[in-house]
C-alpha cells in the first residue's frame, strides 16, 4: 500500500506504484489536463514519474514557479525540433526557461531572420497538433556521447564531458527529435499553443567572448492566447520604454565604436541629471554622519592582493602592466573598499571615535565581457555612490538600520519605493572557491544579518551563491521592463577585510579590537539608476531631476528680450530654463518640448510680457493659463524640494 500525502494534507491510497499522472487525473480530470510537472518529496519530476513509496505530492500547474517553467523550457525544446526540421544542418547548444519565457541558442551560418522565426512558428504549431508524447530516458556517459557524436551535435557532447561523474545522463524524445535535457517537461507537445517567437540576438557560447558566436531566439508562452497577448502589449510598451533606446533620443547619452563598448558618453543632459543626483546623495549622506573621501582611480596589485581581490576578482579586472616583466603591476579600481580601509589605517583610532562613515563617489572600473554590455545597465566604467561603515560589535545592527534607511529614503525620492525587492545573498558551501574559505565565519555572519533583517521586517528572498567574497549581503532589486532584475543598491557584512588589513580599534579596556565593516551604497551605481529612471518615467524624469526644468516658447521674435529676462530670473532662483529663439511656429516647439518630456512649457506673447506673466502648458495637466511669474516660480520650487514624483 501506498500512501501519498497531497497539498492539502488529505492522504491517497494505491495498491501499487502508479504515475503521477494517474494520480493527477485521481484528483481531478480539469486538473490532469492544466498539470505541467509535480513535486515529490521536495523534488521536481515529470508527471510520468512513477511513485513507489509514501510520499508527499503536490500537482503544480502554470501558476506555479516550476510549472511555468517546465511549460516554457518544453516550448524551447519544440522550437528546437522545428529548427532541426527546416535547418538540419543546424548545431544545438542550449535552450533554458528564463524569468519571461524562454530562448535557444544554434549554431548555423548566418543568423535568423524575421521570415525564419514566422517558418519556425508555424512548424512549431504543426509540432503541438502532432500530440507528441515527450519520454525520458538515461544512457551511460559512453552511449550519450555515441548518441550525440551521430547526430553531430559537438556543444552537446561538450557538455556531457563536463558533467560530473556521478552525475545522470538524461535526453528527452520528442518524435524523431531527441535533446539532451535534465528536464523536467510536459507529458506533451499539445499542452503548448500560445507562444511567439519574439527576437533574435547574437550570443556567445558560455557567455565568453573567446567562443563562437551563436544565433539566439527568445520565445514566450502561455496557457492562454488572451494572456500571450497580453503580454505582447507588455512588450511592445517595454519597447517605448527601452533606455537604451529612449535615452540616445532624449540625448541623455550616446556611444561610439571609436570609445569602445560598455563605455557610454553622458551628453550635456545626460550628465546634468547625474550630478543632480550626486549632489542630493552627498548632501544626504553628510546630513547623517559620511565623511567624504576622495581616493585614487589605480592602485598597485599589493593592494588588490591584501583584499583578496587579485585571487577572487582578478579576471573582472583592467590590469596596466606585466607581472612578469614588471616590478610594480597596477590595476584600475573595481570598488572602493581598500582606499578607505588605507585612510582609517592611516591613524589610531579609539571606540569613542566609532562608528566611522566613509562615502565617495566613486569612479569604477570592471572588465564585464562584450557579450554582456547592455546601454547603462551593465558598463566597463561606471560611478558609484560607495560608502564604508567601521563600527565596533555592539554597532553593527543600528548602522545596518540607518544604511537601510537612507536606502529607503532615496528610493522614495526617485519615486521607486514601490518598486523595488529585496534579496538575502548567501555563500555557496559547494563552490567554496569563490569565497574567502571560512565556513564559521560565514554561518556566524549570515546568522547575524538575517537576525537584522527580521528585526527591521524586511520582505526578502535567499539567494544561494550571490554573496559577495567576503561576506553576506542584501541586494535591492529592480526589473528593467524587459523583465530582466537588476541588483541597484548592496548592503553587505565584511568577516574579513578587518583582518587582513589589520584594521582595528582600542577598546575602552585600552586593548586593541576587530571592527565589523558594512559595506553600502545608497543610490547604487548612477549610470543603472539613470537607466532604471528612463524606464519608470518613460523618459518624464520628475521635476526635481529633469536636464531641463522649464522652457520659454516665444511667439514671436519681438518677445525675445522678455523671454531672456524670464529665463535670467528663474536661474537666479535654480531654476533649470531654457528659451526656445528658433524661427519655428509655436505649434511646433509646443510638439518638440512634449517630445522632449519638459515638466513646463512656458508660452509668451504680448499678454504676458505686459503683465510679468507666462502662460503654463504643464507636462501633468496640459494647458493650464496665464499666471504670474512670481507665482510659478513659487510653484516649481514647492516641487523641487518637496521632490515631487507622481
Amino acid at each position: 500500500m501506498i500512501k501519498i500525502t497531497l497539498k492539502d494534507g488529505s492522504i491517497k491510497e494505491y495498491a501499487s506504484a502508479i504515475s503521477v499522472y494517474d494520480i493527477a487525473k485521481d484528483i481531478s480530470e480539469g486538473l490532469a489536463r492544466v498539470a505541467c510537472v509535480a513535486l515529490v518529496n521536495g523534488k521536481v519530476e515529470d508527471l510520468r514519474y512513477i511513485v513507489r513509496e509514501d510520499s508527499d505530492l503536490s500537482i503544480l500547474t502554470f501558476e506555479d514557479e516550476e510549472g511555468k517553467k517546465a511549460f516554457r523550457h518544453t516550448a524551447s525544446h519544440m522550437l528546437s525540433q522545428a529548427v532541426k526540421r527546416l535547418y538540419p544542418n543546424t548545431k544545438l547548444a542550449i535552450g533554458p526557461a528564463i524569468d519571461e519565457g524562454f530562448y535557444y541558442d544554434f549554431d548555423r551560418e548566418g543568423s535568423f531572420s524575421y521570415e525564419d522565426l514566422e517558418k519556425l512558428e508555424a512548424e512549431m504549431k504543426k509540432i503541438a497538433k502532432e500530440d507528441l508524447a515527450i519520454e525520458r530516458f538515461e544512457l551511460p556517459r559512453e552511449e550519450a556521447i555515441k548518441l550525440m557524436e551521430e547526430r553531430n551535435e559537438s556543444y552537446k557532447v561538450e557538455l556531457i564531458n563536463e558533467l560530473p561523474e556521478d552525475e545522470v545522463i538524461s535526453f528527452y524524445k520528442m518524435g524523431e527529435f531527441v535533446d539532451l535535457c535534465a528536464g523536467p517537461h510536459l507529458m506533451s507537445t499539445k499542452f503548448v499553443k500560445a507562444f511567439k517567437l519574439t527576437h533574435t540576438a547574437g550570443a556567445y557560447w558560455k557567455g565568453s567572448e573567446k567562443n563562437k558566436m551563436l544565433s539566439r531566439i527568445y520565445g514566450t508562452a502561455y496557457t492562454k492566447k488572451s494572456d500571450l497577448e497580453a503580454h505582447l502589449e507588455r512588450l511592445e510598451e517595454a519597447k517605448k520604454r527601452d533606455h537604451n533606446r529612449l535615452g540616445r533620443e532624449l540625448g541623455l547619452f550616446t556611444t561610439s565604436e571609436v570609445v569602445g563598448q560598455g563605455l557610454p558618453l553622458l551628453t550635456g543632459k545626460g550628465a546634468k541629471v547625474i550630478q543632480i543626483l550626486e549632489r542630493f546623495i552627498e548632501d544626504e549622506e553628510e546630513n547623517r554622519g559620511y565623511t567624504i573621501t576622495k581616493t585614487p582611480f589605480m592602485a598597485k596589485s599589493d593592494l588588490y592582493k591584501i583584499s583578496g581581490h587579485w585571487s577572487h576578482y582578478k579576471d573582472g579586472m583592467f590590469i596596466l602592466g606585466d607581472e612578469e616583466k614588471d616590478d610594480e603591476v597596477f590595476a584600475l579600481r573595481p570598488m572602493t573598499c581598500p582606499f578607505q580601509f588605507s585612510i582609517y589605517n592611516s591613524e589610531q583610532h579609539s571606540y569613542r571615535e566609532l562608528p566611522i562613515r566613509y562615502s565617495e563617489t566613486s569612479t569604477l572600473f570592471r572588465n564585464e565581457s562584450s557579450g554582456e554590455m547592455h546601454g547603462l545597465i551593465r558598463v566597463r566604467q561606471f560611478t558609484l555612490a560607495d560608502g564604508h561603515i567601521i563600527c565596533t560589535p555592539d554597532q553593527v545592527e543600528e548602522e545596518f538600520k540607518g544604511a537601510v534607511d537612507l536606502i529607503k529614503y532615496v528610493m522614495k525620492s526617485l519615486g521607486i519605493q514601490n518598486d523595488i525587492s529585496y534579496r538575502f545573498s548567501k555563500w555557496d558551501p559547494n563552490n567554496r572557491e569563490k569565497y574567502i574559505d571560512n565556513q564559521e565565519a560565514w554561518e556566524t555572519s549570515q546568522e547575524k544579518m538575517k537576525v537584522i533583517l527580521d528585526h527591521l521586517e524586511i520582505n526578502y528572498k535567499e539567494a544561494i551563491g550571490e554573496a559577495a567574497f567576503y561576506g553576506p549581503k542584501l541586494d535591492v532589486q529592480f526589473k528593467n521592463v524587459h523583465g530582466k532584475e537588476d541588483t541597484i543598491i548592496t548592503v553587505q557584512l565584511d568577516f574579513a577585510l578587518a583582518e587582513r588589513f589589520n584594521m582595528y580599534y582600542i577598546d575602552k579596556d585600552g586593548e586593541k579590537k576587530r571592527p565589523f565593516i558594512i559595506h553600502r551604497s545608497s543610490i547604487g551605481c548612477y549610470e543603472r539608476t539613470l537607466a532604471m529612471l528612463i524606464e519608470k518615467y518613460a523618459g518624464a524624469l520628475p521635476t526635481w531631476m529633469a536636464p531641463v526644468q522649464a522652457k520659454i516658447l516665444p511667439i514671436s521674435e519681438k518677445y525675445h528680450d522678455y523671454c531672456e529676462k524670464v529665463a535670467k530670473t528663474l536661474k537666479g532662483k535654480g531654476i533649470r530654463a531654457e528659451v526656445d529663439y528658433r524661427a519655428e511656429k509655436i505649434g511646433y516647439k509646443i510638439r518638440q518640448g512634449r517630445m522632449e518630456r519638459v515638466p513646463y512649457l512656458l508660452i509668451v506673447g504680448e499678454k504676458e510680457a505686459d503683465n510679468n506673466e507666462v502662460s503654463i502648458r504643464s507636462r501633468k495637466a496640459g494647458e493650464e493659463g496665464a499666471i504670474s511669474l512670481e507665482a510659478f516660480m513659487e510653484r516649481i520650487q514647492k516641487e523641487v524640494e518637496e521632490k515631487v514624483t507622481e
